[in-house]
């Protein structure tokens, strides 16, 4: 059990300003010298890279599909351990989840995690029906948890009214307001194209945004309700004995490379693995006594000519993989395996040369979404007829996806053949997520304990 202050951050639909909300929420706290841990809700990773790297507060994932209640509340208390409190930002609408239930989706995780949830309401164009909008969310499900309101995009000059109005007619507290700020608008976080420059802009954005929270939103009143939270109970976890010198896994981490879950590292670290980082773009081998390779997603399609053009890393991690060296390519990563890849440019370019496969552009997103992933034989993750919860999302498509595990949609008939896979190799669109399971973590890591035990 844990005492975790918390909040979490939603909306009636996407686009509706929650992202602006709690990045200027976030940054106040920061202003004002707190230790804030932001969350996402989903699998996206874009928002958890940009609190931490633009904000500066510690982020990670919470996804009920990846990781179950248990998992969910768990990391949700150990990592707001020693920090103030926990910001968490919803996904979609509200009561948005899988198809056309709520799972896995925001209100599930407030419900599941006990989460007291303010509604963002876009106030533009509203007065009245600002109420009935508040109202509808509020009582759609008797356990919303909806504790509380801020109004959005707010004129200073209607917010005294529509305060008393939502607060009247709803009987919940309305926590403040944001005007518009179309110059500080936060459009594109898509942080493989970010330059120096542009990260100076978005932090100067931010300064005004919490520099408008401050003036304009009840913070004080938001802490409080935090700290209001009920206790988080979870399943403590067992400890793992870790036996000789940890393998070194070469972790690939670039603006090309940038999409892991950090909670998952931390599963792959708590199993044994040294976890050292290197780039395909600019180095030119793996690290020094690396026994396992783990390319993630990201954007390698936008720095494809980069890529090509550093030979000596596409040879390094042919002869690596080809050679035995086990291998977890995810999305992007599995991209890079590839004979060649179709860049951003309509150019093809020479990649690692490990598949037999080319990639290339398409013109819609391809299959998008969690996929239930069920091993069709015995591979480096998992064994046969085992599982493993998956998400894809990508544009580009393989000549050679693989047919390693059959991916299915949850509530749906729909399923497909995915993933080139053998006792030493992970390479497809789905990526995963080793916290949802630990086992995974365990099997990648004993194989690369004895790969670096056949080279000795």
């Amino acid at each position: 059990m844990s005492k975790t202050p918390r909040l979490l951050l939603c909306a009636p639909a996407s686009g509706g300003g929650k992202t602006t909300v709690t990045c200027a929420i976030l940054q106040a706290l920061v202003d004002r010298g707190m230790r804030p841990v932001a969350f996402k809700c989903g699998p996206d990773y874009i928002d958890p890279m940009f609190h931490s790297e633009i904000i500066g507060a510690k982020s990670r994932n919470l996804d009920l599909f990846f990781l179950g209640a248990d998992t969910t509340c768990r990391l949700l208390a150990e990592n707001t351990a020693g920090s103030s409190l926990a910001v968490v930002e919803g996904v979609m609408g509200y009561y948005d989840g899988i198809g056309m239930s709520s799972d896995a989706g925001t209100y599930d995780l407030a419900r599941t995690t006990g989460t007291p949830a303010i509604l963002v309401a876009d106030a533009r164009g509203r007065a009245l029906s600002a109420a009935a909008l508040v109202k509808g969310l509020a009582e759609f499900r008797p356990d919303s948890g909806i504790r509380g309101v801020i109004l959005n995009r707010c004129s200073p000059m209607l917010y005294p009214r529509l305060k008393a109005c939502v607060e009247e007619e709803v009987g919940i507290p309305v926590f403040g307001y944001l005007p518009l700020m179309s110059e500080c608008a936060l459009e594109s976080r898509h942080l493989g194209l970010i330059t120096a420059a542009e990260v100076g802009d978005l932090r100067e954005k931010l300064r005004r945004l919490a520099e408008q929270a401050e003036k304009t939103l009840d913070i004080d009143g938001l802490l409080a309700l935090s700290g209001a939270a009920p206790d988080l109970t979870y399943t403590p976890e067992k400890p793992v004995k870790i036996a000789g010198t940890p393998p070194v896994v070469a972790l690939a981490r670039d603006n090309a490379f940038c999409f892991y879950y950090e909670d998952g590292l931390a599963e792959l670290r708590r199993q044994g693995a040294e976890l050292v980082e290197f780039s395909p773009m600019e180095d030119t081998a793996l690290p020094a006594g690396a026994c396992g390779l783990y390319l993630g997603g990201g954007y390698p399609e936008l720095y494809a000519r980069r890529l090509s053009e550093n030979i000596a890393m596409r040879k390094a991690v042919r002869k690596a993989v080809l050679g035995g060296m086990p291998c977890v390519a995810e999305c992007g990563g599995f991209l890079y395996l590839h004979q060649s890849m179709e860049g951003s440019d309509g150019e093809s370019y020479p990649m690692a040369n490990v598949l037999e496969a080319r990639a290339y552009r398409t013109d819609r997103m391809g299959r998008f979404g969690y996929v239930t992933l069920t091993a069709e034989k015995d591979n480096l993750l998992c064994r046969a007829g085992e599982t493993l919860p998956g998400h894809e999302f990508h544009y580009w498509e393989s000549t050679d996806p693989g047919a390693g595990f059959t991916a299915r949609k949850p509530q749906s008939d729909r399923k497909w053949d995915c993933v080139h896979t053998s006792a030493r190799l992970y390479a497809g669109f789905p990526h995963f997520h080793f916290a949802s399971r630990p086992e995974a973590a365990r099997r990648f890591t004993a194989a690369c304990v004895r790969y670096r035990e056949e080279l000795q």
